[in-house]
């Protein structure tokens, strides 16, 4: 079989980290499996609060930053264009002809009061709510009547009244339900625009889609499409529903746990390999290793849908944030400090693109701080005292590191230390310079080092302080000292 699958995202916004999971496990198996991995648009719901067109844009960046790109989609095109629903309404109107000339379809009258009244009233009474299919057994000269006085009519799919519906499932097996629990489902709105349901199936049909991965919340509406599967007499592909994204509380993955769009994390500072590989992990195992932090290459090398479990995956923040750090680590310095250079010019500390002699600082201070840091975002913090001078040391390092005379006399020492015996200052000389400080003070190497940080970058912490003088330079590190004498409170 020629795989191909598909991700199908609604123009409601920024992509849900949920939804590119599944984008995520799209491409995994048309990689794996030697296919196609398909996109389309699904923007027949216009309905004004929830279509965004601008949303669009964030689907195509997301997919594109991830490393994910269609094989075919709206964007490049392909075999089976249009691949936007609302460019293929006859196939939609064409389908639902064909399902009301086999009975298993059949135009509704209703209006909007009427169905409305119907559900205030099965509230009231505790009952399920749904169609009662009113129009169902509607009489033929009645209907015939309706039709030519230009009533408006949606198009209902026509349930089977007892039995079951199944289906087999790559991750649950067979699952079955019965159809009077299942609604008479509208297909075809009275705009003559399709819903989700009648829609997928004629895309996913025409497309040639081998495998539908979707999360299992679509689990309870799988029979309606299998139903209208059956009934247009095409096959139906193989279903893989994969587990919910919850948050820690255990409850479906809101705003109120954190961030969710997709373009939040890339703001934060995420890396695309370090989201991939996290967004791989909710649902899906490679086996007895338990390794966690992969490559895409090495998670591709592993993946298989067997692995897709039924537990649902939990969200976690923090372990997202430790998996960052770990791929900053492992990513090369040169790609780093491209990734770096948006944040560290938004906080003002070099231009876009940066001048040569930024540039130059950038890689030699990435270094020294790629083992503090968990996102992109971190870097500004980490490297402003590397681009500027402290305009003042923070109150914590104040207080206990520049005051009084001992502080002013560390300072004064390390500053004719610096002026008078070191013309090179290496690590080695820093060092050195710290430690003839501390002997004419009798006193251990802390304070001085502690005292010292404070006065040339304002923290109190950061990397090594020898490898950080020397990145600074001698003349850097001697001003700063002079300038600090002036914050030392007696």
């Amino acid at each position: 079989m020629s795989v191909r699958v598909r991700y199908a995202p609604s123009p409601t916004g920024s992509p849900h980290v949920g939804n590119l999971r599944t984008a995520v496990f799209d491409w995994l198996a048309a990689r794996k499996y030697g296919g196609q991995f398909v996109a389309r648009l699904e923007d027949t719901d216009r309905d004004p609060a929830r279509y965004k067109p601008e949303g669009i844009r964030e689907i195509e960046e997301s997919l594109k930053w991830l490393g994910i790109e269609p094989d075919e989609w709206w964007v490049t095109g392909g075999p089976y264009a249009p691949y936007i629903q609302s460019e293929r309404l006859d196939l939609y109107q064409s389908a639902a002809n064909r399902l009301i000339a086999s009975g298993m379809a059949y135009k509704c009258f209703c209006t909007e009061e009427r169905l409305a009244a119907m559900r205030a009233q099965q509230q009231a009474q505790g009952a399920p709510t749904g169609y009662d299919r009113a129009c169902r057994n509607m009489p033929v000269e009645q209907r015939r009547e309706l039709e030519s006085r230009g009533v408006p009519y949606t198009v209902r799919l026509a349930v089977p009244l007892d039995g079951v519906t199944a289906y087999s499932d790559l991750v649950y097996g067979d699952v079955t339900f019965e159809n009077r629990t299942v609604d008479d489902q509208v297909l075809l709105k009275s705009n003559g625009w399709p819903t989700y349901h009648l829609a997928v199936v004629v895309d996913d049909h025409e497309m040639h889609i081998t495998h539908v991965i979707r999360g299992e919340d679509w689990m309870p509406s799988t029979p309606k499409q299998v139903l209208i599967y059956q009934a247009l007499e095409w096959e139906q592909p193989i279903w893989v529903h994969i587990p919910l994204t919850l948050g820690h509380d255990r409850k479906k993955l809101s705003k109120r746990h954190g961030a969710t769009q997709f373009t939040e994390f890339i703001r934060q500072g995420y890396l695309p390999e370090a989201m991939f590989n996290f967004l791989v992990l909710l649902g899906w195992s490679p086996g007895d290793d338990n390794r966690e932090v992969m490559t895409v290459a090495e998670i591709l090398e592993r993946f298989d849908l067997s692995g897709i479990g039924r537990n649902p995956a939990v969200f976690d923040y923090d372990k997202l944030r430790w998996m960052n750090g770990e791929h900053i680590r492992r990513c090369d310095h040169r790609r780093l400090a491209d990734l770096c250079v948006p944040f560290l010019h938004e906080a003002g500390l070099m231009g876009a693109p940066p001048t040569p002699g930024e540039r130059a600082c950038l890689e030699r201070v990435l270094p020294l701080m790629v083992e503090r840091m968990h996102l992109l975002s971190d870097a500004p913090a980490l490297m402003a005292p590397f681009f500027r001078d402290p305009v003042e040391p923070d109150p914590t390092g104040l207080r206990k590191w520049l005051t009084g005379a001992d502080a002013r006399r560390r300072l004064d020492m390390a500053c004719v230390l610096l002026e008078s015996d070191c013309s090179d200052l290496t690590e080695e000389a820093a060092e050195a310079v710290v430690n003839r400080v501390a002997e004419a003070m009798g006193t251990s190497r802390a304070p001085v080092i502690h005292t010292i940080r404070v006065a040339v970058t304002g923290t109190t912490v950061g990397a090594g302080l020898f490898e950080t003088l020397r990145t600074l330079g001698r003349e850097t590190v001697i001003r700063r000292l002079r300038r600090a004498m002036e914050w030392v409170v007696e």
